[in-house]
């Protein structure tokens, strides 16, 4: 598994070095604290657990450098996960005055 760092494909797949170090220490520190794994190995090392999700994409840097996941729609942020939930429309309240009259439109000269 180390084997596969030393390829260019997965520092190129990542952005450079640095990413992937830093990739690879975040999840790390995720997996250590209870995380699940993203993929299905019989093996508990960690790091070849790490390398074998950034090698199918499960998991990538976003440009604020926090561990975000394809698979599922959360974002890893330092080991803290945020789902992002569907957003839908507040409804807005009617206006006192469309309220109180009915009246669906009110001018300037009507007040």
């Amino acid at each position: 598994m180390l084997d596969d760092l030393k390829e260019e494909a997965i520092v190129n797949k990542v952005g450079g070095r640095f990413k992937l170090s830093t990739l690879i220490q975040k999840r790390m520190i995720m997996l250590n604290t209870g995380a699940k794994p993203l993929v299905d190995l019989r093996t508990n090392d960690k790091m070849a657990i790490v390398v074998a999700e950034i090698l199918a994409d499960k998991i990538y840097l976003d440009t604020n450098n926090n561990v975000q996941t394809r698979n599922e729609n959360a974002i890893i942020n330092d080991s803290t996960v945020f789902h992002r939930a569907m957003s839908v429309p507040t409804p807005t309240p009617p206006s006192k005055a469309n309220s109180a009259t009915g009246s669906s439109s009110m001018s300037d000269s009507d007040e």
